[in-house]
C-alpha cells in the first residue's frame, strides 16, 4: 500500500503568528477530529473554530463545515471560542467626566470584549482602573473658561513666542485636572510619568513651555509632584480610597506607625494593587459570599457563577492578600478557586489589565525568532548549553509550538544567567513530600527524553501544589508568574 502524501496546511493563529502543519496521516475525515490535531499542533487550549481560504469568494476566510474541502497548501485560520483566551472582560469603572478615555487607550493592552455575555455586570460594581499607563499622555480637557484663555495664548505664541503666565485660576485648574487623570492610572506616579504628563501639556498647549529648563515642562513636573502629594491627602482625609488608606498611621499595626514603614505599594504593572470594596458591600457581606463561593466550588458545570462571585469578592480578597500576608497555605484553604487556570488568568487581568497567557504567549511566539539568534550568537557557557536544547530541536521531524516555546524559554534563561534546574524540575515519577516541601518551582513529571509530552505538569508554592495537569512548561511559566502576582509573592532569589 502506497504511503500517504502528507498535506501541509498553514494555520494562521494571529494577525502576526502564523504556523505550518503537516498531517501525516491525512485529511481528518470530520472538522471536529481535525480541530483536535490544529490544537496539539499548535498548543491551544479551550474551544475553537477553523476557517478556510475560500478561492469561490475572493480568498474570503468562510466557517470549516467538512474537511472534503482541504487539500495541500490550504490556509486556516483558528478562531478562539474559549472567553478566557479570546474574550477580554470589561470590568466597570468611574473616571474624572473630562478625561478623554477613549483616545488614551494602549491598542495592545487596552480590554475589548467581543461578546456581551461574557461581560460581568454586577449591582455594586467594582471600582476598577482598566488601563495601564499610556504610551503617549492625552491630557484632559480643562474648564470652558481655561480652554479659551490657553487657545488664545497659543495663538500668540506661535505669532511671537510669547509664553502665558497662568493665573492662580488657571493654574489651579489645570493642575486639578491633570491629578484626577495621572489618579485614573495610577496612585502612585514614577518620575518619568511626570516627565510624561509635562511634556504632553507643553506640546498640546505650547504657551505654557519653559525655556531653557528640561523638555520645556521642568517647574510643571515639580507642581505636578506637589499636587499629587496634595491630592492623595485629600482623597485619603475622605476616606474614598482604600489604596491610600492602607497606608496611613491610623490603618498600621503599632508596631508599624511609622510614615515610611512596610507600605503597601503596588509593583511594576499593578493598577489595581489594593481595590476598595464593592459599593454597598462590607467585610462582613463578602465574607459571606467567600463562604457561599465555597459550596460553588463543589458543584459541576457552574463556572460562570464561580467567575462572578470571585469577580465581585476581588476587592475583599485582594485586600486580605496585601494587608494580612497570609500563607499559600491559608489562600488555598480560603479561596481554593483561585488556583485554576482560568481564574488565574482572570485575576491578573484584575490587577493588570493585562491578558496573562495570550499576550505571554503571543509574544514568545512574535520574537522567538529573534530571541534565538541573539541567544545563538553568544559564546562560553552559555552557547555549551543552549546548543545541546536547539540540537534536539532541530532533530525533531515535526515541531510541536509547545515543544519550541519551551526551547526558547529554557535557553533565555541560561542567556540571563538563571538555573534552569532552579524553577523547572524534572522527575521521570512524583518525587517525594519531602522534595516538594522544599521547594518552589514547577514539576515536569514522567517525561521519557528532554522534549517529550509529562505525564503531568504541577506548580508548587511554599511546598504546596497548587495547580497540577498544566498543558506546558510554557503555560506553567505563566502561571508561576500570575500566580506571583495574584499571591503578591516576591519571586525567589534561588
Amino acid at each position: 500500500m502506497a504511503a500517504v502524501a502528507p498535506i501541509r496546511l498553514l494555520i494562521v493563529l494571529n494577525e502576526e503568528n502564523s504556523v505550518r502543519m503537516e498531517l501525516l496521516d491525512g485529511i481528518p475525515k470530520s472538522p471536529e477530529e481535525l480541530n483536535n490535531e490544529v490544537k496539539n499542533a499548535c498548543g491551544l487550549q479551550g474551544h475553537i473554530r477553523l476557517q478556510y481560504k475560500d478561492c469561490d469568494f475572493g480568498n474570503t476566510f468562510v466557517n470549516l463545515t467538512s474537511t472534503t474541502v482541504i487539500k495541500d497548501l490550504t490556509t486556516l485560520k483558528v478562531i478562539q471560542l474559549d472567553p478566557e483566551t479570546t474574550t477580554l472582560t470589561l470590568y466597570p469603572v468611574t473616571f474624572p467626566e473630562s478625561s478623554n478615555t477613549s483616545s488614551c487607550l494602549d491598542s495592545d493592552d487596552s480590554l475589548v470584549s467581543a461578546n456581551t455575555d461574557d461581560t460581568i455586570l454586577l449591582s455594586s460594581p467594582l471600582l476598577l482602573r482598566t488601563r495601564q499607563w499610556p504610551q503617549v499622555f492625552q491630557i484632559p480637557k480643562f474648564s470652558y473658561d481655561t480652554e479659551c484663555q490657553l487657545q488664545r495664548a497659543n495663538l500668540e505664541y506661535i505669532k511671537n513666542q510669547t509664553k502665558l503666565t497662568p493665573s492662580s485660576k488657571v493654574l489651579s485648574d489645570v493642575l486639578e485636572k491633570l491629578a484626577e487623570s495621572i489618579y485614573s492610572y495610577t496612585p502612585y506616579p514614577e518620575d518619568c510619568h511626570y516627565s510624561d504628563v509635562a511634556e504632553a501639556l507643553t506640546t498640546k498647549h505650547p504657551c505654557l513651555r519653559e525655556p531653557g529648563s528640561f523638555n520645556l515642562g521642568y517647574g510643571w513636573k515639580q507642581r505636578l509632584k506637589i499636587k499629587m502629594g496634595n491630592y492623595r491627602t485629600q482623597l485619603k482625609a475622605h476616606g474614598t480610597s482604600a489604596e491610600l488608606t492602607v497606608n496611613s498611621l491610623k490603618s498600621k499595626n503599632p508596631e508599624d506607625s511609622y510614615p515610611a514603614k512596610n507600605l503597601k505599594r503596588p509593583r511594576r504593572a499593578e493598577v489595581n494593587h489594593f481595590p476598595s470594596l464593592p459599593n454597598g458591600e462590607t467585610t462582613d457581606s463578602l465574607e459571606q459570599e467567600r463562604i457561599s463561593l465555597l459550596a460553588e466550588t463543589q458543584k459541576r458545570n457552574n463556572r460562570q457563577i464561580i467567575k462572578e462571585k470571585m469577580f465581585k469578592t476581588f476587592g475583599y480578597r485582594r485586600q486580605e492578600i496585601v494587608l494580612k500576608q497570609p500563607t499559600t497555605e491559608d489562600i488555598l484553604a480560603r479561596w481554593p478557586a483561585l488556583f485554576q487556570i482560568d481564574e488565574i488568568n482572570l485575576e491578573f487581568l484584575r490587577v493588570t489589565t493585562i491578558p496573562l497567557e495570550p499576550k505571554f504567549l503571543s509574544q514568545l511566539d512574535k520574537y522567538s525568532d529573534r530571541l534565538r539568534e541573539i541567544i545563538k550568537s553568544k559564546g562560553g557557557r552559555v552557547k555549551e548549553e543552549t546548543t545541546r536544547i536547539f540540537e534536539v530541536l532541530d532533530e525533531l521531524s515535526i515541531i510541536d509550538i509547545t515543544i519550541s516555546r519551551e526551547a526558547i524559554l529554557k535557553s533565555l534563561m541560561i542567556f540571563l544567567g538563571e538555573s534552569v534546574e532552579d524553577l523547572i524540575k524534572e522527575y521521570q515519577d512524583v518525587p517525594d513530600s519531602d522534595v516538594l516541601l522544599e521547594t518552589m518551582a514547577i514539576f515536569v513529571i514522567g517525561r521519557e527524553d528532554p522534549f517529550s509530552p509529562p505525564t503531568d505538569i504541577k506548580i508548587v508554592i511554599d511546598g504546596k501544589q497548587v495547580l497540577s495537569q498544566v498543558p506546558s512548561v510554557a503555560t506553567a511559566i505563566a502561571m508561576f508568574f500570575g500566580l506571583s502576582y495574584a499571591l503578591n509573592l516576591k519571586y525567589p532569589k534561588s
